[in-house]
């Protein structure tokens, strides 16, 4: 009866513990993005509402300006992404087959050399070398800037899987398609995310560079306060590009939380 009566009493504080665990977990996810909102909504009712704008002011913050630049901004950071798993993804996974794993140090030198390059560099050897401006003159750089966490975890995704599992999915009659398919890749998922995580962060950071080369982004309110020493356009432009990096991070925390399999959550 005593033991009973232990074991009954220890079921109450693990489960007061769970729920505890959970609603820090919850904080956790809803902080982020409120402190973005924050951020976002703060400083535009400061330079709306309690600023006197003038003219010049007026032109580069207005409505129609600033969705046309976070708009920028986000379409560079989303085909960046794109661009990033469709490369990353497939190389991490056809480096970790036989017969072409001796190209993983190659790969792997390659996307060194993009994260250690400073991203600026990247931006305008591109254009000095193709000559011309605009949207994929700012994206390809970062793409190529943003690859190695991806194909990194790609890869340590991969090789971490059990080899017996690996062996009990060939015994079960699967071919080594259908293993990578059933078994390898979907155990990689949550490495890949993790990965998937930090290419957004440097992507959204380093597209505030892309106004270099004619592919806007909010970097050009930074740039034109700077220039102009126009305060307001600075700070609007600053604060903006901040609120959306926490939440393109706060987007990628969702779903290295939820698409992963069910079983690894």
């Amino acid at each position: 009866m005593t033991v009973i009566m232990e074991l009954e009493g220890g079921a109450a504080p693990t489960q007061s513990y769970a729920k505890s665990s959970a609603a820090v977990e919850w904080a956790k996810l809803l902080i982020q993005p409120a402190v973005a909102l924050l951020l976002a909504a703060g400083v535009l009712i400061w330079a709306f509402g309690f600023t006197e704008l003038n003219d010049t002011q007026r032109e580069t913050l207005n409505a129609s300006e600033l969705t046309s630049r976070i708009g920028q901004h986000v379409a560079i950071t989303a085909v960046v992404t794109i661009i990033v798993l469709a490369v990353a993804v497939p190389l991490g996974i056809l480096v970790t087959r036989k017969g072409f794993r001796k190209l993983s140090p190659i790969l792997i030198g390659i996307g060194n050399i993009g994260q250690s390059s400073p991203a600026i560099g990247l931006l305008v050897l591109l254009f000095l070398w193709t000559g011309k401006t605009g949207f994929w003159i700012g994206v390809l750089p970062i793409a190529f800037y943003a690859l190695l966490p991806v194909l990194r975890n790609t890869m340590l995704g991969i090789e971490s899987v059990e080899p017996s599992l690996l062996d009990a999915g060939l015994g079960q009659g699967m071919t080594s398609m259908t293993v990578l398919r059933r078994v390898e890749f979907p155990l990689a998922v949550p490495f890949i995310l993790a990965g998937l995580r930090t290419s957004l962060v440097l992507a959204v950071g380093t597209a505030t560079l892309c106004f270099l080369v004619g592919a806007g982004g909010l970097g050009v309110l930074i740039d034109t306060g700077y220039k102009l020493r126009d305060n307001p356009t600075l700070y609007v432009g600053a604060a903006l590009a901040v609120a959306l990096a926490l939440f393109i991070d706060w987007l990628g925390a969702l779903a290295e939380r939820y698409l992963g399999p069910k079983g690894l959550r």
